[in-house]
C-alpha cells in the first residue's frame, strides 16, 4: 500500500485532451488521476472538515466547502449564484460588491452542451472549456456572448422553457451520451425565443447580448474503462472509507467498480488517497 497524497480536497483538476485529463488536489499537492485508472484505490475521510474561505473547523459543509459563518456572508454563496436572474446588485444589496465586480460583471457566455441530453448553461468567458468538462459534456456550442451574469441569467432563463438547464448525473454515469445537431438545437432555439431575446437586446443593448454564430462545436471523451451497470452512490459522511478499482473519471466523479464518488462534494474534506 502506497500513500499517494493527503489533505484537503478541491474539485478536480482538468484539462481538454484526447481523452481529458484530471488531478485530484490534496491541498498544496496535485495528483494525475488518469494513469490510476485500473488501479485499486482507497480514499479516507480523516473526519475534518476546514472551511475553504477561513479555514474554520466545521462540522458540516456548506455550498460546497464553506463553514455556516461564510456561506451566509459570502457573495459566492448567495441564492443569486444558483439563479443568476435574481442578481441584486443594482439594487445595491450585493453581500461583497467588490466580489460581484469581479466575477458577475463581466463577459458570461450562454451554451448548449450534451451530457445525459441537450442542457442550456451559463459561466463566465475564462471558464470554457473547463465548465463543460466539470459537467461532464460530451458535446458543447457557445450561443452567446453576454455582458454580465445577470444578463446571462435572464437569456438562460428564457432558453430553458424549451430546453432542460440541468444534467442527469445518473444517465451521466451509465454511458456516453448519444451525439446531438447543436448547431440545428441554436438555430431552433434562436427561432422559437426570438420575441423574448429581442425584447432583452432592446433593454440592454445589442452590444450586451451577441449571437456567437460561427462558434463551432467541442467534443470530448473521458477516460472511462466501463461505466456501472448499476449507479451506487458513496457518502463520506456516512462511510469514510471509498475502495475499489477505478474505471474511469467523467465530470467531476470518480467511477470505482464498487461505486461512484463527486469530488466536488466533499470539497474541503480532509482526505488521504492510497493505492492498494
Amino acid at each position: 500500500m502506497s500513500e499517494l497524497g493527503r489533505g484537503a480536497l478541491t474539485k478536480m483538476a482538468v484539462r481538454l485532451g484526447a481523452p481529458v485529463q484530471y488531478s485530484l488536489r490534496l491541498g498544496d499537492a496535485e495528483v494525475a488521476v488518469n494513469p490510476l485508472i485500473g488501479k485499486t484505490l482507497r480514499l479516507e475521510f480523516l473526519g475534518a472538515i476546514h472551511c475553504s474561505h477561513c479555514g474554520r473547523r466545521t462540522k458540516k459543509s456548506y455550498a460546497q466547502g464553506y463553514c455556516y459563518p461564510c456561506m451566509t456572508k459570502l457573495a459566492q454563496c448567495d441564492s443569486c449564484i444558483m439563479s443568476p436572474e435574481k442578481c441584486h446588485y443594482d439594487a445595491g444589496t450585493c453581500r461583497e460588491p467588490s466580489w460581484g465586480e469581479q466575477f458577475c460583471m463581466t463577459d458570461h457566455v450562454v451554451y448548449l452542451a450534451n451530457s445525459s441530453g441537450v442542457k442550456v448553461g451559463i459561466t463566465r468567458a475564462t471558464q470554457l472549456p473547463t465548465r463543460w468538462l466539470d459537467q461532464g459534456a460530451s458535446q458543447a456550442l457557445p450561443i452567446l456572448r453576454v455582458a454580465t451574469r445577470l444578463q446571462s441569467g435572464l437569456v438562460e432563463d428564457l432558453l430553458r422553457s424549451q430546453v432542460a438547464d440541468r444534467t442527469n448525473w445518473r444517465a451521466l454515469l451509465k454511458g456516453d451520451a448519444t451525439p446531438v445537431d447543436l448547431p440545428a438545437v441554436r438555430e431552433q432555439l434562436f427561432d422559437t425565443c426570438a420575441e423574448g431575446l429581442e425584447a432583452l437586446q432592446q433593454r440592454f443593448g445589442l452590444q450586451a447580448i451577441q449571437p456567437l454564430a460561427d462558434a463551432e462545436v467541442v467534443e470530448m471523451r473521458y477516460p472511462v474503462a466501463a461505466y456501472p451497470a448499476k449507479i451506487v452512490s458513496f457518502d463520506l459522511d456516512k462511510n469514510p472509507l471509498v475502495e475499489g478499482t477505478l474505471q474511469g473519471i467523467k465530470g467531476q466523479y470518480l467511477i470505482f467498480d464498487t461505486g461512484v464518488i463527486n469530488i466536488r462534494k466533499y470539497t474541503a474534506y480532509q482526505l488521504a488517497v492510497q493505492q492498494l
